[in-house]
């Protein structure tokens, strides 16, 4: 087990339109108590609080998020640093702007802000793992169990074994649903959770050597950034210039160094309305509501309101969810396309 401590990254972009109307630009779906009584930020933050596993986090966000984000850690006695994307480029840049920060040995580990994991537990072993292999210069994904045939998510195919993980032989787009059954009856793909360990040196010289402009562009806007306090701003003009792209694509998918390690730690990444209902404690009926709703003769039906009562009769696979003056209502399968709804991109 590697001694030195591993140093979380936490990425909070996105803006969670697929679970509007509750997630909203000015407090999105990381920043919200969706699961329990705490937020999914502050979730992944107490993940890696064990101070003899993990270093202080590193947390990399937009400007409009960053006073709700430093008000959620002081909630929590929790001292990180800041870094302050000067605009949205994609996970790529972001988690280059943390590995600049980071001595070249310090191994990183990269947490979106936004998943649910039940199991913190086979988490931090995972963690353990992935810290080994990163030491070793391997780039690594967390391999999520896969116990659906999921279309909504990127698959890796394990290669040769590893110790503590595997060799990535190759990245899958998501797929569709002939090929995702497939996919789980061969027990040789995982899904892609958008978790990765590697050391900050060994992702920087990797970044160089697939994508050198944005590579140079990081290290402008850093070289040429300014301190506040716990706050980083890395120079808006050099940051700007980069075309923004995401890890697996600038990185994970072109070097020879890619591998993962299992996870089986009751991962969701939230991604809509259906994947919240599936992470909540539901009983037979697997119905969720509020304490004050009634679902009569219902079956699989996720009802969530801030202050309105829900009654609903004879329903099934449905999501009714009622935040201010916004009603949505969608069947599970539709949860997919409610960021295309004008709701979310008119908040």
């Amino acid at each position: 087990m590697t001694s030195a401590k591993i140093h979380p990254v936490i990425l909070c972009g996105g803006a969670g339109t697929r679970l509007w109307p509750v997630s909203r630009r000015d407090k999105p779906k990381p920043f919200l108590p969706l699961i329990g009584e705490t937020t999914l930020f502050q979730q992944a933050i107490k993940r890696t609080n064990d101070a003899r596993q993990f270093a202080a986090p590193m947390v990399v966000a937009g400007e409009a998020h960053a006073d709700l984000i430093e008000r959620q850690l002081a909630d929590m006695s929790c001292a990180a640093k800041l870094i302050i994307e000067p605009a949205a480029r994609n996970t790529a840049p972001a988690i280059a702007l943390a590995a600049a920060r980071l001595d070249p040995t310090a191994i990183m580990l990269v947490c979106p802000s936004d998943h649910h994991i039940a199991d913190t537990a086979a988490f931090c072993a995972a963690a353990s793992a992935a810290a080994e292999l990163a030491e070793d210069d391997h780039l690594v994904s967390f391999g999520i169990a896969a116990d659906r045939p999921e279309t909504g998510y990127g698959y890796l195919r394990r290669g040769e074994p590893l110790p503590g993980g595997f060799v990535i032989e190759r990245f899958v787009e998501k797929p569709d649903l002939e090929t995702a059954r497939a996919y789980l009856g061969s027990g040789d793909y995982s899904w892609n959770g958008g978790i990765f360990a590697f050391r900050a040196g060994a992702f920087l010289d990797e970044l160089t050597a697939h994508r050198p402009d944005m590579a140079e562009l990081v290290r402008r806007a850093v070289d040429h950034g300014d301190e506040e306090g716990a706050r980083f701003n890395p120079s808006s003009d050099a940051f700007a210039a980069i075309t923004g792209e995401s890890v697996d694509y600038a990185v994970m998918e072109n070097t020879a160094r890619a591998a993962m390690v299992p996870a089986d730690m009751g991962w969701s990444d939230i991604g809509n309305w259906a994947a919240l209902h599936d992470a909540l404690q539901s009983g037979e009926s697997g119905n969720v509501a509020p304490e004050n709703g009634e679902l009569a003769d219902c079956k699989n039906v996720l009802a969530i309101s801030d202050g309105p009562r829900i009654s609903a009769i004879g329903l099934e696979d449905v999501c009714i969810i009622v935040d201010g003056d916004e009603v949505l209502v969608t069947t599970r399968d539709g949860a997919q396309k409610v960021g295309k709804l004008s709701g979310p991109n008119e908040q």
